[in-house]
């Protein structure tokens, strides 16, 4: 029902680090406030819940007994349709990616869910647990999904516990298993390693208790989180605490499974390789991590074609990669991947976007740091060999090659609407 959790968390990241969100203390929470004393004024007495979900067998029923209970049944139908219905429209909505909408039409689940089942059933804190995990993948609000899926865990694990139903045990794992990493990938995106990774571990040990449940050891398709999101977000939170070696296990766990999945030139793969490179880096192993960043690099082109700004990506990517490796023989190659990053983003976003500007200035950096002329290569790919910004950048690097053995930094200066690339030099 809802998205897929990768591409959810992939687009959270970017977002946060585009413009980090606001995140909202509990206090904001007006929606969910006003519907929680809505439940509360039409919550139905505990005693009427008790005797409609857990009938009492072997004792005569008065008529007045009989005519309150199906006076309760009748009264209960009401809800139970809205819910269904609520919760058709919510899977609607994200289908549309009304995400605002739908995350509303889950808070409307919970209060129809609490007046239909009480505040103490599984149901409810399942449905709890649901509106944790719109808060994370529709909004983008890990304070929120955090408040939620707390308020839900102790309901369920005393269920768990307590349930003899296998039907009701699946749910209800299910659930737990939704619960625990909507926790975990919150406290993940809050840059809480430690207590993401401690939730993610027990979503872990709750998916393989599920899937002992069913023969053969495989879950339903049904769940809302799959093995692979949880596998990545595993991979992820393992990155977090410096786990480099776990964090590689999780993440090629992922790729197997992906490419059993959906094949090899899925774009679900890109950013995971991308992760493994960065691990490999870390652990300098820069062959490896360039190995991993081609073979993104090929599906962005064979899905997205060669000017398009995931290719553009890949590139930049690739020749960082190269440069990191500190190998001569990269360096050219380096030279290469930059250039068609900068092309790429060119044709696709165009010269004054930010990404095409950001791909220079990587570029810039690069050429001054490896004491190269050709940075005048850049003002020729925006204004031509003839430029005034062309010949005043090469006076700058004429400039700046006179200065040796000197503490000298260079900062680029851009204004809005035009790029202006300034060199200076600071001396200590």
């Amino acid at each position: 029902m809802f998205w897929s959790l990768s591409q959810s968390y992939s687009i959270l990241r970017k977002k946060m680090r585009a413009s980090p969100i606001r995140i909202p203390t509990v206090s904001n929470d007006t929606e969910w406030d006003f519907c929680f004393h809505l439940s509360q004024q039409t919550k139905i007495p505990a005693h009427q819940q008790t005797e409609e979900l857990y009938p009492t067998g072997g004792s005569e029923e008065s008529e007045e007994d009989t005519k309150a209970k199906e006076k309760t049944i009748d009264c209960m139908s009401l809800p139970r349709e809205k819910l269904v219905q609520s919760q058709k429209k919510t899977a609607q909505l994200i289908k549309e990616k009304m995400n605002t909408q739908a995350n509303q039409e889950l808070i409307r689940c919970v209060i129809l869910s609490r007046i239909t089942f009480g505040e103490e059933h599984w149901k409810c804190a399942q449905a709890l647990a649901s509106l944790a995990y719109g808060y994370l993948t529709l909004r983008g609000l890990p304070a929120q999904a955090k408040k939620h899926a707390e308020s839900a865990k102790n309901t369920l694990l005393t269920w768990k516990g307590k349930t003899t139903s296998d039907k009701e045990k699946k749910e209800i794992l299910g659930a737990l298993v939704m619960l625990y990493y909507t926790l975990g990938v919150a406290w993940l995106l809050q840059n809480h390693g430690r207590e993401a990774y401690f939730n993610l571990q027990k979503a872990e040990r709750n998916m393989k208790e599920l899937k002992e449940l069913y023969k053969g050891g495989v879950c339903p398709h049904g769940l809302q989180v799959s093995e692979k999101d949880l596998t990545v977000a595993l991979g992820r939170a393992s990155l977090a605490i410096h786990r480099l070696n776990l964090a590689l296990a999780y993440f090629e766990k992922a790729v197997g499974n992906i490419i059993a999945t959906k094949g090899d030139r899925t774009s679900d793969l890109v950013t995971l390789y991308e992760e493994m490179a960065q691990i490999e880096q870390l652990r300098r192993n820069h062959d490896q991590a360039i190995q991993y960043l081609q073979q993104a690099h090929s599906i962005c082109i064979s899905l997205f074609t060669e000017v398009s700004p995931q290719t553009a990506e890949a590139s930049v990517l690739l020749a960082k990669a190269y440069t990191m490796s500190g190998e001569a023989r990269h360096m050219d190659v380096a030279e290469i991947y930059f250039i068609k990053s900068i092309s790429a983003y060119q044709t696709a976003l165009g010269p004054e976007d930010c990404q095409t500007l950001m791909a220079i200035e990587d570029f810039y950096k690069w050429l001054i740091h490896n004491g190269k002329k050709e940075c005048l290569m850049i003002q020729v790919l925006l204004y031509g060999s003839e430029h005034s910004k062309s010949r005043g950048t090469k006076n700058v690097l004429t400039l700046l090659q006179r200065v040796s053995n000197s503490s000298s930094g260079w900062r680029r200066k851009a204004t809005p609407g035009r790029w202006d690339s300034v060199c200076k030099v600071i001396e200590a």
